[in-house]
């Protein structure tokens, strides 16, 4: 039998056979009229399982979305049945631009110099949260975009919970509130225990604190200590960290207040940065 390279991703060894063509391209940014796009096209060594996913774009609306989950559950990235549940409710359709593969597995881009990622990140970091995103529980989304994620955060929480997205571009925090308005978390956002705010990710959102769980969105060159203080004892939160070698970043705060960290994979995320460096002054 012929070996292969193997790689280990999600706690899941794979075979890698080689791709025949090799190459890592990204090309320069381009403005549009209503707002700067990122623009950037990666072809890898190795043929991972996510890669045959992104051919999945079965269906629109809600048959779209259902299929999503069931392609992320067939290939071993979804397996806790409450994370399938509440990416199944939220139609990731309402929460790409218009036109978009919205169910394909791949990182879309959003405006801005932003993008939306990709499912298969999604459902690793609500699995990853999962046990700090009980009923009741608050949670923080830095870098909140289009809404999607805060939006599942919202709904493992439920009413009696409190979750809170943050985005320093106001144009995607109003995009986001719209996004969440036409979305079953709704009369979450109208009940107040959903909240989406204009404002610096890295320094969180202190009204609220401190958080069970903080997901972070964009990677940061080093883990902000703002975000670090409002994270509660025995709180979680992951973020992807590094500029262009970057991990995603597990970090566990035991009821005594230390800190104890593990990489849970390497990731590719746009950088966390300020509003000025990530539109150009837009």
């Amino acid at each position: 039998m012929r070996s292969c390279p193997t790689f280990t991703a999600f706690g899941r060894h794979y075979c890698a056979p080689p791709r025949r063509l090799v190459s890592l391209t990204f090309t320069s940014l381009h403005r549009h009229n209503s707002a700067p796009f990122l623009n950037f096209s990666l072809f890898t060594a190795f043929r991972s399982p996510f890669s045959r996913m992104e051919q999945f774009q079965t269906g629109t609306g809600s048959t779209g979305n259902k299929a999503m989950v069931e392609n992320l559950k067939r290939f071993g990235v979804i397996s806790s049945k409450k994370v399938a549940e509440v990416m199944e409710a939220l139609d990731r359709g309402l929460f790409v631009p218009v036109g978009s593969s919205a169910y394909a597995d791949t990182p879309l881009p959003i405006g801005y110099n932003a993008t939306i990622s990709a499912p298969h990140m999604h459902a690793t970091c609500l699995q990853l949260l999962e046990d700090k995103l009980q009923p009741g529980m608050r949670a923080l989304d830095v870098g909140s975009g289009t809404g999607y994620l805060t939006g599942c955060f919202a709904l493992m929480v439920g009413a009696e919970g409190r979750v809170v997205g943050v985005d320093h571009i106001p144009q995607l925090v109003d995009m986001s509130i719209k996004n969440v308005e036409k979305s079953v978390a709704g009369s979450l956002l109208q009940k107040g225990s959903l909240s989406l705010h204009v404002g610096d990710g890295r320094k969180g959102w202190g009204e609220f604190a401190p958080y069970d769980a903080i997901h972070v969105g964009a990677a940061a060159s080093e883990i902000p200590q703002a975000l670090l203080d409002q994270l509660k004892p025995g709180g979680r939160m992951v973020i992807p960290v590094g500029t262009y070698f970057q991990e995603l970043k597990v970090i566990d705060k035991s009821e005594d207040g230390s800190i104890k960290a593990r990489t849970e994979t390497s990731v590719r995320y746009v950088p966390l940065t300020s509003r000025v460096e990530q539109t150009g002054g837009f």
